[in-house]
C-alpha cells in the first residue's frame, strides 16, 4: 500500500529543476501513505512519484518500477494496493518466458501488461484479483494509463491540463502542483453540501479535478483523454438454490481470506463483535499460520453507561470479548475518551486525511485514533467493510417505505443538509432537491436489466436497483473513508468482502435467497454459523459506536455559535445567520451543524476559492 502521483506534459521535458521540484512537492504530500521509502522517475514528458508502505518483498519492491527492453525502460509503473493472486500470475508468466528480478506483486503487474495488455490493457487488468490504483507509462507509445480496481477500494484522482495531466492518490498531491487550482464551483458545492454517497464518482468538489471511476481505465495520449470500462456489475442469471448458494459463499470466503492473509509484515483483524467482522476474524484464525491479533474500539464508560438508540441496540464490548475467546485471538481493546475525540489536532488530522468537506464527526475521529493505535502493532488489518452492502444488512434494506421511495433509500436531504441555514439565494441557485433527483436518475439508468424468472417479480427488480445503487454510490464512499483514515497512519486495511468474485456472485443472487430466513444477512449467517458463538450468529446489527457524551454536543453548539458571529469566516457568504440560529435552537441534529463546521475548516485549510 502506497501513495502515487505524477505529471504528464506532452509539450515539455520535465527533467528540469523546476519540474523536479514540483514532482517532489507532490510526492511529499503523501509521506504518511508511504513512510518506508520514496522514489521518483522522470523521462521526457513523464514524471512519476511514489511513497512506499512496504508490505510484500520489503527489500525488492521499490518504486517507481520499470520493465526494460533493449537496455531502456519500455514501461514505468507506480502502484498502490495489493494483487492477491500475484503468485499464480507469476507462475503463468514465468511459463511464458518472463523473468523476474523481485518477489513483489508490482513487478507481476508490469509483466502482465507486457504479456496481455499490449493490445488492450483491459485484458491485463482483468487478470488481477485485488485492490489497486496505478499509473503505467509506455515510453514507446508515449501513453499513460490510470487504472483503478473494480470497486474503488483504492483512490485515484486526475486533473487535465493544457498539455497533459496531473494525477495522485489524493487531491492534495495534485494541488501541490502550480498548474492545479484549489477552487470550488456550484457543482462542487452541491457535492460538498450533500454527500458523495449519492454522486457519480467522477467529478470531485474541486473544479476541474476528477476521480478515476471504479472498474475503469483512463488513457492519456497527445490526442486527449479517453475513459474505458474493464468491469461492471451484470446480471449473472443465478440458478443455484439456497443450500448451493450458501456453500458457494463459504467457498469464496475461504479462498478470499486465505489470499488476503499474505503479507511480510504483522497482520491483524478489526473486530466489532458483529457478524461481519466476527466471521472474517474466525476464518482468518482458521487459515493463519500464526495466532491472529484482533483490535476493537471502545469509549471510556461506553458499555457501562450504554443507552440503546436507533441503529445501535447493543454495545459491542461483550460480543467482542466472547468472539475473541471463542476464536482464540490475541485481542486488544483501544479505549478512547471524549477529550481525545474533541482534540482539535485530531479533527485537523482527520480533515487533512480525507481531503473532503464531509465528516461523520466523532465516528471519523475515533476511526482515525483506532487506526493510529493499531499501527503501533500491525501494518496490515483485515476489515469487515462491505458485508452489509453485499448481504443486505442495513435496516433500510428491509423497510418497504425506504425501499420503494423514488430516491436513494439511505438518503434524506432534510436529514443531511440544513437548508434554512443557507443563504436563500444560494439555496435557489444550487437547487439541491433537483441535484439529488438528477444523481438518482443517472444512477438508476445504469442498472443492468434483470433476467430470468426473478425479472417478473417487481420487488426483485426493485431490490436489484437498490443493490446496484449501494455498490456504485454508497459503498465507494465508505471504502474511501476507510482508506484515507487508515493510510493517514500508514496502515493498510484490506476488505475481503470486496473480492470481485464474491460481489459478482452475490449481485446476481435473488433477494429472496438473501433473506431466506426472513432476516438480514441470511446467507452470511448460514455460511459461517459453525465458526461463531450463537450469541453473535443471532445478534441484530448494531452500527459503529458513537460517543454518548453530552459535552461533545455542547462543543459543537459553541463552535457553531462562534462561527455565526465571525463575518470573516470562509462560509459566511454561504449562510443565513438568522436561519442558522433558528435551526441551531430548534434541532438536535448536530451532524448537520458539524457538517457546516467541517466545510468552514476545509475552505480555510485548503485555501479554496469559491466561484459559485
Amino acid at each position: 500500500m502506497c501513495g502515487i502521483c505524477g505529471w504528464i506534459d506532452f509539450d515539455r521535458d520535465l527533467g528540469g529543476l523546476d519540474a523536479r521540484r514540483e514532482l517532489a512537492d507532490m510526492t511529499a504530500t503523501m509521506a504518511y501513505r508511504g513512510p518506508d521509502d520514496e522514489g521518483t522517475w522522470i523521462d521526457g514528458p513523464a514524471a512519476l512519484g511514489h511513497r512506499r508502505l512496504a508490505i510484500i518483498d520489503i527489500q525488492g519492491g521499490r518504486q517507481p518500477m520499470t520493465l526494460k527492453e533493449d537496455g531502456r525502460a519500455a514501461l514505468a509503473l507506480v502502484y498502490t494496493g495489493e494483487t492477491y493472486n500475484y503468485r499464480e500470475l507469476r507462475q503463468r508468466l514465468a511459463a511464458l518466458g518472463h523473468r523476474f528480478d523481485t518477489n513483489s506483486d508490482t513487478e507481476v503487474v508490469l509483466h502482465a501488461h507486457r504479456e496481455w495488455g499490449h493490445r488492450d490493457p483491459r485484458i491485463a487488468v482483468s487478470e488481477l484479483n485485488g485492490m489497486f490504483a496505478y499509473a503505467l507509462w509506455d515510453t514507446v507509445k508515449c501513453e499513460l494509463l490510470l487504472i483503478r480496481d473494480r470497486l474503488g477500494i483504492k483512490p485515484l484522482y486526475y486533473y487535465p491540463t493544457e498539455h497533459g495531466i496531473l494525477f495522485g492518490s489524493e487531491p492534495k498531491a495534485i494541488l501541490a502542483n502550480s498548474l492545479a487550482e484549489s477552487a470550488m464551483d456550484a457543482e462542487g458545492l452541491r457535492r460538498a453540501l450533500c454527500s458523495s454517497s449519492i454522486a457519480d464518482p467522477h467529478n470531485t468538489v474541486f473544479r476541474g479535478m476528477r476521480e478515476v471511476r471504479p472498474g475503469h481505465i483512463v488513457r492519456v495520449t497527445r490526442e486527449g483523454i479517453q475513459q474505458m470500462s474493464y468491469w461492471q456489475l451484470t446480471d449473472s442469471g443465478h440458478t443455484d438454490d439456497v443450500p448451493t448458494t450458501v456453500r458457494r459463499v463459504r467457498e469464496l470466503l475461504d479462498e478470499t481470506i486465505q489470499r488476503q492473509l499474505i503479507a511480510d509484515v504483522p497482520l491483524c483483524t478489526l473486530l466489532s463483535g458483529g457478524l461481519d467482522s466476527s466471521a472474517m476474524t474466525a476464518l482468518a484464525a482458521r487459515f493463519s499460520d500464526e495466532r491472529i491479533r484482533s483490535f476493537a474500539v471502545d469509549f471510556v464508560g461506553y458499555t457501562d453507561n450504554f443507552t440503546p438508540g436507533p441503529g445501535r441496540p447493543t454495545p459491542d464490548g461483550p460480543y467482542v470479548q466472547e468472539v475473541a475467546k471463542f476464536v482464540g485471538t490475541d485481542h486488544t481493546d483501544i479505549m478512547l475518551s471524549a477529550d481525545e475525540l474533541m482534540d482539535p489536532s485530531v479533527r485537523a488530522a482527520t480533515l487533512h486525511a480525507s481531503d473532503l468537506p464531509l465528516t461523520l464527526g466523532d465516528l471519523d475521529s475515533s476511526l482515525y485514533l483506532l487506526f493510529r493505535a493499531i499501527r503501533q502493532h500491525s501494518t496490515v488489518a483485515l476489515s469487515g467493510e462491505a458485508a452489509d452492502e453485499l448481504f443486505g444488512g442495513y435496516t433500510w434494506f428491509h423497510n418497504p417505505a425506504r425501499v420503494q421511495a423514488d430516491t436513494f433509500p439511505w438518503y434524506e436531504l432534510s436529514q443531511n443538509v440544513a437548508l434554512q441555514s443557507l443563504d436563500p439565494s444560494l439555496v435557489e441557485k444550487l437547487d439541491l432537491p433537483g441535484y439529488l433527483d438528477e444523481q438518482y436518475r443517472t444512477a438508476l439508468a445504469e442498472v443492468p436489466v434483470l433476467t430470468g424468472p426473478a425479472s417478473a417479480d417487481p420487488h426483485e427488480r426493485r431490490m436489484r436497483e437498490v443493490c446496484y445503487l449501494v455498490f456504485t454510490r454508497y459503498l465507494p464512499t465508505l471504502l474511501d473513508r476507510k482508506d484515507r483514515l487508515s493510510m493517514a497512519s500508514g496502515l493498510e486495511v484490506r476488505v475481503p468482502y470486496c473480492d470481485h468474485r464474491l460481489v459478482e456472485y452475490l449481485f446476481g443472487t435473488p433477494w429472496a435467497h438473501k433473506t431466506f430466513d426472513r432476516r438480514e444477512k441470511s446467507l452470511l449467517r448460514a455460511a459461517t454459523a459453525d465458526l461463531l458463538p450463537q450469541s453473535v450468529v443471532q445478534r441484530v446489527k448494531s452500527g459503529y459506536p458513537a460517543i454518548q457524551d453530552p459535552t461533545y454536543d455542547t462543543m459543537l453548539r459553541n463552535r457553531f455559535t462562534a462561527l455565526l458571529n465571525d463575518r470573516n469566516a470562509a462560509v459566511a457568504s454561504l449562510l443565513s445567520v438568522d436561519g442558522s440560529r433558528a435551526f441551531l435552537n430548534a434541532t438536535d441534529n448536530l451532524r448537520v451543524v458539524e457538517h457546516i463546521l467541517t466545510l468552514q475548516d476545509f475552505l480555510t485549510d485548503y485555501n479554496v476559492r469559491l466561484t459559485v
